[in-house]
């Protein structure tokens, strides 16, 4: 609690009044003089006091507000005495800490579920009454009780900005989300977008995206019923087009569409191949029609995200993700990945043991990232950065000793022994921190960069004001979109020319075999491997770095079978061989890869094109639909900083006014009405 906080705990009442403070009193005396100028001397207008005054009743309610923020509560109108109109009218009000009171019984309803959400109010006294009194004619409001004992703790000024009395949405502000929502961007790219503009820290806008996910909400004018009933109508009209396209779902007892999951012919080729691990991101939702979503995806052979499937679901419990989880492996024939990655949920993480039991589990390191600034940036304040970099560089490490022992420096260095997300992090560091993760596969996708490009990925996706019968397309369309790009990029690193940097025939084998991308790591390595020196034990070998006297990787080569293994565990990690092996294999006059070590997910090989909707590239529906994927992208990528946005900013007027310019026919203008129907 601050000193503030703490010189605040004080009690005013009325003389009269001093037999109790209790909520339930309801007499009217007069304040003191004497009392009143004693209050103004210790408070300078600062803290209530009996006798201070106010025009109106709403005026002293502000006050009172602006006074608990600043010592870590809000507060709420309670009672009154009296009622415009009647009689003297209203002569009495009570504002209330939001803790006053305890929780009223609800009558439980068998038809009607119940939210078992916790109260807060625990029966707090403090309290500010005031009552009306007129003089010369002229009437005003006196505070004629105040006490400011808590009997629960109070928020730091970094917490009680979230509680639900000061987060607000201005009717700006609104306007601005609305006009977001409607080019297709995620709330997290709104709530940046809107930090961006408002040049505020990540994490301190008056509101959170809950609140802007409800905002939303209330704005939603579709019947769920009529909704699943066309969701459903399309994917049979899709399964009709191409009859390789999968979907499941699931309905409740009273009919009505429970869950329901989908993956298109070339997700399950591409899953063939490089589904050895996938990210499960299950962290949004479609705003439009407020239903938790999950996308699959993974990474191919040229470092590119790639599509696997979607679910969406009534419910984030044990038995949805259950079912989620059974359905996608009945569309990729029961083969289930490696390692999967997700985000924190005790429930996903369950259901992934009962259906994947052989997968290894992990979360992703992005989405943990992502509450950062609103777990530490007021807390760390001007050392947020710096804790981050140190929290990069352990989550980077390489042993699990170096790690612990980091951890526990960094949690002294910053003061962090008692923050609960410390502790949360720590308990769970088995899941993301990659010194406890090196002997599991995970493709690059935990590396900063492709974590980006994932995220960048699922983004496109995401609509939050669309109508969840077109979802589906939608999806199918951006995955196109995405696939048309992806063969272009390919292409292009095909003809480049490669550079050889090493000149040994290992890397000219490499070259040969692997995709750019692929080569691009193992160059890396092949590079670093000359700065090494390898020394020949009886169990293997021992390889450090030239200037190192102590320390160093155990190699262990087999030449006749083939077989080579580091304790460093970057080719089960990467699927890369490591500069500790390549650097034995280059002593023991090795010239090529060995067969094993050149994984056919990072190999020269392309998925057959299987385009996910049959519909003409002229059709108009399609191309809008496109079109959409597109500015979504371009949010995406402007969100990004101010530089990007000021630049998408100019660019997209020019364009805009370039393309008012051009001149509309009869027959576009009603067959694009006709589609702009259809989509909405």
């Amino acid at each position: 609690m601050s000193e503030e906080a703490d010189q605040m705990m004080l009690v005013y009442d009325d003389p009269s009044d001093q037999r109790s403070i209790s909520l339930d009193d309801t007499s009217s005396t007069e304040e003191s003089p004497d009392e009143t100028r004693l209050s103004l001397e210790m408070t300078n207008d600062v803290i209530p006091y009996i006798g201070q005054r106010f025009a109106t009743h709403d005026a002293a309610y502000e006050f009172y507000s602006e006074f608990a923020k600043r010592c870590g509560f809000s507060i709420r109108r309670h009672r009154t005495e009296g009622k415009d109109g009647v009689g003297k009218g209203l002569i009495r009000r009570y504002f209330v800490c939001h803790r006053a009171g305890n929780t009223p019984v609800k009558t439980s309803n068998e038809n009607k579920p119940q939210r078992n959400r916790k109260s807060s109010r625990c029966g707090c006294q403090a309290y500010m009454r005031i009552s009306k009194s007129t003089e010369l004619g002229v009437p005003e409001w006196r505070v004629t009780g105040f006490a400011n004992h808590h009997n629960h703790e109070l928020l730091e000024p970094n917490q009680v900005r979230y509680l639900p009395a000061y987060r607000t949405i201005s009717e700006s502000d609104k306007n601005r989300i609305l006009m977001f929502a409607k080019t297709g961007i995620s709330v997290q790219q709104m709530m940046r977008l809107l930090e961006l503009e408002k040049c505020v820290e990540p994490g301190y806008l008056p509101f959170t995206e809950k609140d802007v996910r409800n905002l939303l909400q209330s704005f939603r004018k579709v019947d769920p019923e009529d909704e699943s009933i066309d969701l459903l109508r399309m994917c049979r009209n899709i399964k009709d087009k191409d009859p390789n396209f999968k979907f499941e779902f699931t309905v409740d007892c009273n009919g009505r569409l429970e869950n329901i999951a989908w993956s298109y012919a070339s997700s399950v080729q591409s899953y063939d191949i490089f589904g050895d691990a996938v990210v499960f991101d299950t962290t949004h939702r479609l705003t439009a029609f407020d239903m938790p979503l999950g996308i699959c995806v993974g990474l191919n052979n040229y470092g590119m995200p790639c599509f696997f499937g979607c679910v969406l679901l009534r419910e984030e419990n044990l038995r949805s993700f259950s079912w989620a989880l059974k359905a996608f492996l009945g569309f990729m024939n029961g083969k289930a990945p490696q390692t999967i990655l997700t985000d924190q949920n005790m429930c996903l993480k369950e259901a992934i043991g009962m259906e994947m039991p052989a997968t290894k589990h992990a979360l992703c390191i992005w989405l943990i990232v992502a509450k950062f600034p609103s777990w530490f940036n007021a807390v760390l304040g001007e050392r947020y950065n710096e804790w981050k970099a140190e929290f990069y560089r352990l989550y980077n490490l390489e042993t699990i000793e170096d790690f612990e022992l980091g951890w526990r420096d960094m949690v002294n260095a910053f003061g962090l022994h008692t923050n609960r997300h410390i502790a949360s992090l720590y308990a769970l560091r088995n899941l993301w921190a990659l010194p406890y993760l090196r002997n599991h596969f995970f493709a690059g996708m935990t590396t900063p960069g492709q974590s980006k490009s994932i995220n960048a990925f699922i983004q496109r996706f995401l609509s939050a004001q669309t109508r969840l019968a077109h979802f589906v397309e939608q999806v199918a369309v951006a995955v196109d979109f995405k696939d048309q790009t992806g063969e272009q990029q390919t292409m292009q690193q095909n003809i480049q020319n490669i550079s050889l940097k090493t000149g040994a025939p290992m890397e000219s084998h490499a070259a040969s075999v692997l995709t750019p991308y692929a080569f691009s790591k193992l160059q890396e390595q092949l590079v670093m491997a000359a700065h090494y020196a390898s020394y020949q034990m009886e169990d293997g070998f021992l390889v450090r770095h030239h200037t190192k006297l102590e320390g160093g990787r155990k190699v262990y080569w087999v030449p006749r079978e083939g077989i080579i293994s580091c304790s460093c565990h970057q080719f089960e990690f990467s699927g890369i061989l490591c500069r500790h092996a390549l650097r034995v294999l280059s002593t023991g006059n090795c010239f090529q890869i060995p067969e094993r070590y050149l994984l056919l997910r990072w190999c020269k090989i392309s998925v057959p094109p299987n385009r996910h909707l049959q519909a003409p590239r002229n059709d108009p529906t399609e191309r809008i639909q496109l079109l959409q994927s597109m500015v979504s992208a371009l949010v995406t990528e402007s969100a990004k900083s101010k530089e990007r946005l000021d630049l998408a900013t100019e660019q997209v007027s020019v364009l805009l006014s370039r393309i008012r310019e051009q001149p509309v026919s009869n027959i576009g203008l009603r067959e694009l009405s006709s589609t702009h129907r259809t989509l909405t």
